[in-house]
């Protein structure tokens, strides 16, 4: 495999580690963050030093044959314990009980870590082997335990990781089973890899070369289940942000057609905001503009205003200063009409049905939004022309009070 393979992850994890840099400073108590913010440098580490080209590099400049190689190993078998630990935080529990399996995970994974150390300090690896390190030096003394515990060690993490992760795959659903199924994919190939390493191993113990499987195959099945097992681990969370964006954007958009109502009652000019602003921000506009509206519209959305004192607006000929536009005075009578409807609907959750019971909330203002649609595609049906033609009725004996300038601001 050429360097890219290598690089490319690796580029890839400090990417999302750099993006994940300012809630990581905010929240470092969290434990859960700080297991993530070890997880991810670990593996973008693994993967940098098990380039071809960084093992030559490392090896010339530590002046010692193949010592790229009980470093990456080291590097491997941190990575393996950090993902348990993160793994036994992410599932959460008593806290003492997750500390003491924390601090027996640190502690196995060290010892072996200083035992691979030691082991390849005990042997003798003269001749540099960039690809094929495990089988050349499958027969060295003290090389090959190196080798074996590695190898072992990889493959029982990656055993406790599947395991755990499917049993907290019974327990839930959604983006959090998917992203779980995903890791116990990633660890199946990851136990496929040390099986394949493990009978590459032992065919030079009988006398056989199948350097082959070690050095193409279980590579290749190295990445796909650190890729699958990334995505596993980002689903929930990227997955979880991408629902509460669209949940956002769809009630931004289901906001529309009373806003619009609204932008015909109010007779002042309303604030605009850049396109490039941010959903919160014109989520925050729209609603304060409909508010303002629905502040102009209040007298004729009260209990006491029914139906029976609305008549056709070309019966009033003049209403003065603070009368409607016709225009306006149709979406009036379309947010009244569908004030009404939705007061009259029992069972609802709006208490008493009144205004502000129906609008002190954004899931109100929604249902309000929909009403208001679903109404003015009933006038459309109904009357086959524009809505602006649409005759409106809203109460003679009540004009709209005109608006004080800084409702909108």
């Amino acid at each position: 495999m050429n360097n890219l393979y290598y690089y490319l992850p690796a580029a890839l994890l400090l990417v999302s580690f750099a993006m994940r840099v300012p809630g990581l400073v905010r929240h470092w108590r969290d434990p859960l963050v700080r297991s993530v913010g070890v997880v991810i440098p670990v593996g973008a580490v693994v993967f940098f030093f098990a380039a071809p080209s960084t093992v030559s590099q490392v090896n010339r400049l530590t002046g010692v044959a193949n010592f790229s190689a009980p470093l990456v190993f080291a590097l491997v078998t941190a990575g393996s314990a950090s993902v348990i630990i993160l793994m036994l935080t992410w599932r959460g529990g008593p806290d003492e009980q997750r500390r003491r399996a924390t601090r027996w995970c640190a502690g196995v994974y060290g010892a072996v870590i200083v035992a691979l150390l030691a082991l390849f300090a005990l042997g003798d690896a003269p001749d540099e082997r960039l690809r094929d390190f495990d089988t050349y030096y499958a027969t060295t003394p003290f090389i090959r335990e190196m080798i074996v515990l590695y190898v072992l060690a990889h493959a029982v993490a990656t055993v406790l990781l599947s395991v755990l992760c499917r049993r907290w795959a019974r327990d839930v659903g959604g983006l959090l089973r998917a992203g779980l199924v995903l890791i116990v994919a990633g660890g199946v190939l990851n136990f496929g890899y040390a099986v394949l390493k493990l009978l590459a191993v032992g065919a030079r113990w009988t006398g056989r070369d199948w350097d082959a499987v070690s050095t193409t195959v279980a590579p290749s099945l190295a990445a796909l289940a650190s890729l699958l097992q990334c995505v596993g681990f980002a689903l929930p969370a990227v997955g979880q942000s991408l629902v509460g964006w669209w949940r956002r954007r769809s009630r931004y958009r289901r906001l529309r057609p009373l806003w619009e109502a609204m932008r015909a009652v109010i007779p002042y000019e309303l604030v605009r905001i850049p396109w490039w602003s941010s959903l919160s921000r014109r989520h925050l506009r729209r609603t304060c503009d409909i508010r303002d509206g629905l502040r102009l519209l209040a007298p004729y959305l009260e209990p006491g205003a029914g139906p029976d004192e609305r008549v056709p607006d070309e019966r009033v000929p003049d209403r003065g200063p603070g009368a409607l536009a016709p225009e306006a005075a149709a979406r009036a009578a379309l947010v009244i009409a569908a004030f009404d409807s939705l007061r009259t609907q029992p069972g609802e959750g709006d208490g008493d049905g009144g205004l502000k019971s129906l609008t002190e909330s954004d899931d109100g203002l929604v249902r309000f939004s929909d009403a208001v649609r679903a109404m003015a595609l009933l006038e459309a049906a109904a009357a086959r022309r524009p809505l602006c033609a649409v005759p409106p009725c809203i109460p003679a004996s009540r004009d709209v009070p005109p608006a004080r300038s800084g409702l909108a601001e």
